[in-house]
């Protein structure tokens, strides 16, 4: 496979669509942009048009069919990954998948077994963080000892106010705001931790802004607690009300010392002080802040399809994931502390 051009199909265009079919088209070498699908007329538009693509789908059944592909990347509705995933591995296409891998772990047991039937295909999850060189850089730190044994996480999701409102359209099929945004907070937990197992989990929630997110049952603000087995915990914190811009940021404290990844957000090193005060500019959305990761992340999964390196992360780190964010949504619906 590493002697040839790998070629990768896209489902899905919208917000994070867009930008893996931008990145695979443009800017990931090894691999080419060979067909997309999407039911939206626009999106088809721009894939042919603006990125060139040479075969164009609104049927996902026909574009899965496509026997020219080596590789699909899904980046659509959640409800859809884990069937789509699946008929792409039987199809003997390798597969990248956006988080998370499904909403309940019954999916995500599913499509382990599919791909443990085809050991000779990739089957990657896009839990982004993993590519981002500031985490990167903490996770080695830690591998080095530089803070003795970690014990403690706490970690936000935090995204930027949206006046309109927009977003709450896509929420009912989101999984709510634990299974959107903390999951990734879940995952860099369990990473930076040792990949423990999770064994209690408690949450809390609320709506401070967007009061329709009553009628789903989903809050816009929400905070999270994790016990593991050996004694570490995590504290998560996921919001869509931040005034200032978007806020991921990673604390990771050991026994000898702490790491802090991300923190206030901001876009570069200049700090402006002046008659207003001392301040800096904060990053606008997760684009911004993980450019590089999504580029970094869309070339290791071409890289581990053609042979040239290992997945960075395996299905069952995904399932994980989703395991605890319905343990986390649990406890926020009933108030009590739930067993994971």
């Amino acid at each position: 496979m590493s002697t040839g051009t790998l070629r990768v199909g896209i489902a899905g265009l919208g917000r994070l669509g867009r930008r893996h079919a931008e990145t695979l088209a443009r800017h990931t070498p090894g691999c080419s942009l060979v067909a997309a699908c999407s039911p939206v007329d626009a999106e088809r538009d721009m894939a042919r048009h603006d990125l060139q693509v040479p075969r164009v789908y609104a049927d996902f059944d026909r574009f899965v069919a496509d026997p020219e592909l080596d590789a699909v990347v899904l980046a659509t509705p959640t409800p859809l990954h884990a069937d789509q995933t699946i008929a792409a591995l039987r199809r003997g296409m390798h597969v990248f998948v956006e988080k998370p891998l499904a909403l309940n772990v019954e999916d995500c047991e599913r499509v382990e077994r599919v791909a443990a039937e085809h050991p000779g295909q990739v089957a990657m999850v896009g839990f982004v963080r993993r590519f981002d060189p500031s985490y990167l850089h903490a996770r080695q730190a830690i591998a080095d000892g530089a803070i003795g044994k970690p014990f403690l996480v706490r970690s936000q999701t935090c995204d930027p106010l949206d006046a309109t409102g927009a977003f709450i359209r896509f929420a009912p099929s989101s999984g709510g705001i634990f299974m959107d945004c903390s999951v990734h907070d879940i995952d860099v937990a369990r990473w930076m931790l040792g990949n423990p197992r999770a064994t209690r989990v408690y949450a809390s929630g609320m709506v401070a802004v967007h009061e329709a997110l009553r009628d789903i049952g989903d809050v816009d603000n929400g905070l999270a607690m994790i016990e593991f087995e050996g004694g570490a915990q995590a504290m998560l914190y996921a919001s869509r009300t931040f005034a200032h811009g978007h806020e991921t940021h990673s604390e990771i404290i050991g026994t000898a010392g702490k790491l802090l990844v991300g923190h206030g957000a901001a876009r570069d090193r200049v700090v402006l002080s002046d008659v207003h005060g001392v301040r800096h500019q904060a990053v606008a959305d997760f684009f911004e802040r993980f450019g590089e990761a999504f580029g970094r992340e869309m070339q290791a999964f071409v890289s581990s399809c053609r042979g040239e390196q290992a997945p960075a992360l395996s299905l069952s780190d995904a399932t994980e994931a989703t395991r605890i964010g319905l343990a986390i949504t649990r406890s926020w619906r009933s108030g009590q502390a739930q067993a994971v």
